[in-house]
This record gives structure tokens, C-alpha cells and sequence, in this order.
């Protein structure tokens, strides 16, 4: 075992127990539960994580479902968003059938979104931020989206950076710079949701779904194009070094 693969599985371990603390405030916190919405909530985070795209030069990818979690910070419990995010990610990582199921990327990234959904529901909960008469329920998703923005492309980046041994910044920037237009996308969807009603219910969460279809096609073609723009350049760079 060479040293960058105890340093990932170190690193993993240390996001599980992360995971672990963040799980364990959230249920201190949580005094009321919403069954109903809650269970309308799951069904279609798991239903839309599936709808994923690949992720050029990052082996990771990256579905539409973050609407509902965000969704789920800011209008339930703290324990039911982060058990959401969990059962979410736990079933956009699960491999298709000829593919290899990797319980080490499974628990990294469960472990991953546990802790970003705690940590964003925890500053949503501050007395400083639900105190202040300048958040609304439209702009509670944008500090939702902040968090776990930072708590997702900072976590991904640091993993694959130690996995390779390269600079995490770079990682990190590619990541970000793919992913921020769908951030502040789904941002503006959960503050539509949030302007409506405070607990849409389901007809209005299921109506959000054909709308993340459209950008989950959209993000596939214009990812698609990318590798193909991307694949002829790196032909000519690496027949250029050989020279």
C-alpha cells in the first residue's frame, strides 16, 4: 500500500467520524419531525439522484437532486435532512450491474453529504441567522447552497487531490467552476419553492422534477461536447511532449 492510498483512507476515516458528529448533533437538535413531507422529500431525492452526469477529468459525477435537499435543510428537522442526503447520495453512488461496487468511495461519500447537510442545517439554525429580519424563507436556501457548496467541492477536491498526489487548489477550481452554475440553479429553484408555501407538499416538490430533467440533459450534452472539444487538444499536447 503506497502512501497516498493510507493518506485517502485516512482522510476518509476522518470524514466518517465527522459524519458521525454531525449526525449525532443533528438528532440532539431535532425536536419535530415531519413524516409526511419528509418521506415526499426522499422519494424524490433518491428518484433524481439517479439522473447524474459524469464529471470531465474528475473521476466523480454529479446528479439533480439538490433542490430537494436543500429543501429538506431548510424546511425539516436537522436529523431528517441529513438521513435525505444520505439515503440521496447512498443511492446515486450504488454501481450499476456490470460495474464494481467501491464501499470505500460509498462510505466517503455518504460520509461526505451526512456532514455537509448537518453543518448547512446548523448555520441555518444559528440565533444570528434565524434571529435577523433580513432572511426569508427565499434567501435561507442561498446560505443552505453556500455550505454545502463548500462543504462538498472541498471534500471531493481534497480526496482525489491526496488519491493522486496533486495540488488540491487546482482540483478544487476545475470542480468548482463545472459545478457553480448548477449551485446557484437549484438555489433559485429551492427559493421559488420557499417563496409559495413554507411546506409545499409533494404536488409542488414533483413538479420541480421536470425541471431538473431538463438541466440533467443539459449538463450531459454540454459535457459531452466539452470531452470531445477537450479530447483532440490533449491528442496534440501529448504527440507535442512526445516530440
Amino acid at each position: 500500500m503506497d502512501r497516498n492510498t493510507r493518506l485517502t483512507q485516512v482522510f476518509i476515516g476522518l470524514m466518517f467520524a465527522a459524519a458521525i458528529a454531525g449526525t449525532a448533533w443533528a438528532g440532539w437538535k431535532s425536536h419535530t419531525l415531519h413524516s409526511y413531507y419528509a418521506l415526499a422529500l426522499l422519494a424524490l431525492s433518491a428518484v433524481t439522484s439517479r439522473m447524474k452526469v459524469k464529471l470531465p477529468g474528475i473521476d466523480g459525477n454529479m446528479s439533480v437532486n439538490l433542490p430537494f435537499l436543500l429543501t429538506a435543510v431548510v424546511s425539516l428537522s436537522s436529523i431528517e435532512a441529513v438521513a435525505i442526503a444520505s439515503v440521496a447520495t447512498a443511492v446515486q453512488c450504488w454501481p450499476k450491474r456490470e460495474a464494481k461496487f467501491k464501499p470505500e468511495q460509498m462510505v466517503f461519500n455518504v460520509s461526505m453529504m451526512a456532514f455537509a447537510s448537518s453543518i448547512a442545517s446548523l448555520v441555518l439554525k444559528t440565533q444570528w441567522l434565524s434571529g435577523s429580519a433580513w432572511v426569508s424563507g427565499a434567501t435561507l436556501p442561498v446560505f443552505a447552497t453556500i455550505t454545502l457548496f463548500v462543504g462538498q467541492t472541498v471534500s471531493v477536491a481534497t480526496v482525489v487531490a491526496i488519491g493522486k498526489g496533486e495540488a488540491m487548489h487546482r482540483i478544487w477550481w476545475n470542480l468548482a467552476h463545472l459545478s457553480f452554475p448548477y449551485y446557484v440553479v437549484s438555489a433559485g429553484v429551492t427559493s421559488m419553492i420557499q417563496s409559495v408555501s413554507h411546506h409545499p407538499g409533494w404536488a409542488l416538490a414533483l413538479a420541480v422534477v421536470p425541471v431538473m430533467y431538463g438541466i440533467h440533459r443539459s449538463y450531459r450534452l454540454y459535457f459531452g461536447w466539452l470531452v470531445e472539444y477537450l479530447r483532440p487538444v490533449g491528442m496534440a499536447r501529448g504527440a507535442s511532449a512526445g516530440v
